[in-house]
């Protein structure tokens, strides 16, 4: 960099809480103040978390000529917008490595040493703890809730692994890479999000058994009809790139027309992981604010439509309990042929002389056609349940 960094002030809530950090108490201070007003502060990092005062402390350090490093996946997520307006009017940094895939460098691939590409498509492995737990499913045999305990045990998920489990994380993370990847603004709201609570062990089985693996994917996808974004549990091939990806590491998938198929790799949260993240984007903004110029902000030059979930087009594995008596089958599969849904293959299996579970797997089809057409198969009188709907992604 040619200069050194010093280490001016940190805020902190609570003075007292004892910290092993070997900084001198005199730098922290429970005065936002002491830091955001500081002129002769030129970077401020913000890893507090959450929108507020996030937001605030963001702005507030903008306005006064500050450059930002960020890992805060939902400010960027919700309010990216807003935060790199501020800094091109104020000629500032914002920097958010650390707010996707911890470790793994992504967001600056993305901007620079792929921007020669028209990228296709992301696909992404992007929530640790859910990963984590879908390979103790597979690997290991054990139930959801099992998973679940021993993801909390071992410091993966939180108290309340809502945010992990029902795909809001990975979906905040989508939509930063998302708006990066195609060069328009999504937000959290343009995604379609389910989690992995309906996720059971016969649903693994019958992935292992088909040659596929279950993984919580994050998908964005560039397009005629406009920019789809999506996270769900997913059928992939076990021979897919991100088949091999395990435990609490993520991946990120990316497909452009001159690159071909890239993939980035590593642990995707932790202190270290995410410190180191943090730490390159400070060297980025301190070697920007020596040279007296700013780095690339905001890259949402178009406005591209979202596509709805109803037009988006994947293969899909159903999982039935039906009655065990001829013609089931055939009312099944005339319900789906009436939606233009054809299938690629049945299974039965479990049968105890009463009921049967089936299993379907479609060719590709529009997602609205699949959602009527078991709306018409729950209302049949020879189906017990529609047990799973999991979408196959890959060939």
């Amino acid at each position: 960099m040619g200069a050194g960094i010093e280490v001016a002030g940190i805020l902190v809530r609570d003075l007292g809480k004892r910290r092993e950090t070997g900084a001198s108490r005199g730098l922290f201070t429970t005065n936002p103040g002491d830091i955001l007003d500081n002129g002769e502060i030129d970077i401020v990092v913000e890893v507090m978390g959450g929108i507020d005062p996030a937001k605030e402390y963001v702005l507030r350090g903008i306005s006064n000529g500050k450059s930002v490093v960020t890992a805060n996946k939902d400010l960027i997520a919700v309010h990216g917008k807003d935060l790199f307006r501020a800094a091109e009017e104020h000629r500032v940094d914002l920097l958010f490595e650390g707010s996707v895939g911890g470790g793994i460098p992504i967001i600056r691939p993305l901007k620079h040493c792929l921007a020669a590409n028209r990228l296709k498509d992301i696909i992404g492995i992007i929530n640790g703890t859910t990963n984590y737990m879908l390979t103790r499913m597979t690997r290991d045999g054990c139930d959801f809730q099992t998973a679940l305990r021993e993801a909390r045990e071992n410091g993966y998920a939180e108290a309340d692994p809502s945010a992990d489990v029902e795909g809001h994380d990975a979906a905040r993370k989508l939509a930063i890479l998302a708006s990066i990847a195609f060069n328009t603004r999504v937000t959290l709201d343009d995604v379609y999000v389910e989690g992995i609570t309906g996720i059971g062990r016969e649903d693994i089985s019958y992935a292992r058994d088909l040659n596929y693996l279950v993984k919580l994917l994050g998908i964005a996808r560039d397009t005629d009809e406009g920019i789809e974004v999506r996270v769900h549990p997913c059928f992939i091939p076990v021979a897919h790139p991100l088949s091999s990806v395990n435990d609490v590491f993520n991946a990120v998938y990316v497909r452009g027309d001159a690159v071909g198929e890239v993939m980035f790799y590593g642990r995707g949260a932790g202190d270290m992981p995410t410190g180191s993240a943090v730490a390159a984007d400070i060297m980025e903004a301190a070697r920007n604010r020596i040279k007296n110029i700013t780095g690339l902000n905001c890259t949402c030059y178009e406005e591209k439509p979202i596509r709805k979930m109803g037009r988006v087009e994947s293969k899909y594995y159903v999982r039935l309990k039906v009655l065990d008596r001829p013609g089931v089958l055939a009312s099944i599969a005339f319900a789906l042929g009436d939606k233009n849904v054809s299938l690629a293959s049945v299974l039965q299996k479990h049968t105890d002389g009463n009921t049967a579970e089936i299993v379907l797997v479609t060719h590709k089809v529009r997602e609205r056609d699949v959602q009527e057409a078991l709306n018409v198969i729950g209302q049949l009188p020879s189906v017990g349940e529609i047990c799973s709907l999991i979408r196959v992604e890959g060939d």
